[in-house]
C-alpha cells in the first residue's frame, strides 16, 4: 500500500463533474488523488482518471477551454474514464436535444468508437440505478470483478457492443460497460458511486 501511495493519482478537473465524490472514493480505499488541470501535473503523473457528468459538448467545450485535449490525448500511463469521463474517450457523441434533433460532438478519439443513444426498447431514460454486468473481459481492472455484480448507471447514451467493449451491461438493449485500448479504459458506470466493486475497480486501478 505504501508504494501506490508514493505515486502520483490525478483527477482531471473537466469543471463538470463530482470530483469530490471521485477523490473521497479514492481516499475511502486509503489511496490519494489531487484534482488539477495543470497539464504538466497531469503529464508527470503516475495514473489519470477522467471523471465527468452531464453532457459531451459542455464537457469538451471545458476541455478545449483549459487546453486538456493534447495532454490527455498524448499520455501514455494508465488512465481511467468514469461515465461522462468514459464517453470522452470516444471518437464522437451523438447526442439530442430538447427538440430530438442529434449532434455529433467530436470527443478525446482516444478509442475509435462512437457514442450513440441508447436503445431502450420502451424502458425509462435515463438508465439509472443499480445495474449486473452481463460480460467482462480479463483486465487488471477488472481483476476480481465477476459478471452478475452490481454497478451504479445513470446515463441515456452508450457505446454499443464492438470490438473495443471490455465489458456489457444489458438494459433495453446489450451496451458497452466498459470500453478499452491500450492504456486507456473506461466505466458506463461511476465506479465512485459502486459501493464494494466500485471500489475494487478503482483500487484495481491504482494498484497496477
Amino acid at each position: 500500500m505504501s508504494s501506490s501511495n508514493s505515486k502520483l493519482n490525478v483527477i482531471v478537473d473537466t469543471s463538470c463533474a463530482n470530483l469530490s465524490s471521485v477523490q473521497f472514493a479514492v481516499e475511502r480505499i486509503g489511496l490519494k488523488a489531487l484534482i488539477t488541470d495543470d497539464v504538466e501535473i497531469i503529464k508527470s503523473a503516475d495514473k489519470v482518471i477522467l471523471p465527468g457528468v452531464g453532457n459531451a459538448k459542455h464537457a469538451m467545450a471545458n476541455i478545449h477551454k483549459k487546453n486538456l485535449a493534447p495532454t490527455i490525448q498524448s499520455l501514455t500511463q494508465p488512465v481511467l474514464g468514469f461515465c461522462l469521463g468514459m464517453q470522452l474517450m470516444t471518437e464522437s457523441s451523438h447526442e439530442g436535444d430538447f427538440s430530438g434533433e442529434l449532434e455529433i460532438i467530436d470527443c478525446l478519439n482516444l478509442i475509435p468508437t462512437q457514442v450513440k443513444p441508447l436503445a431502450a426498447n420502451g424502458l425509462r431514460l435515463p438508465h439509472m440505478g443499480w445495474n449486473t454486468l452481463t460480460s467482462v473481459i480479463e483486465h487488471p481492472v477488472f481483476q476480481g470483478i465477476n459478471t452478475g455484480e452490481y454497478f451504479y448507471f445513470v446515463h441515456s447514451f452508450a457505446v454499443p457492443v464492438g470490438e473495443f467493449t471490455a465489458a456489457t451491461c444489458q438494459y433495453g438493449t446489450e451496451f458497452s460497460a466498459a470500453i478499452a485500448k491500450d492504456n486507456f479504459i473506461g466505466c458506463q458506470f461511476h465506479p465512485e458511486r459502486s459501493g464494494n466493486a466500485g471500489s475494487k475497480i478503482i483500487k484495481n486501478f491504482l494498484e497496477m
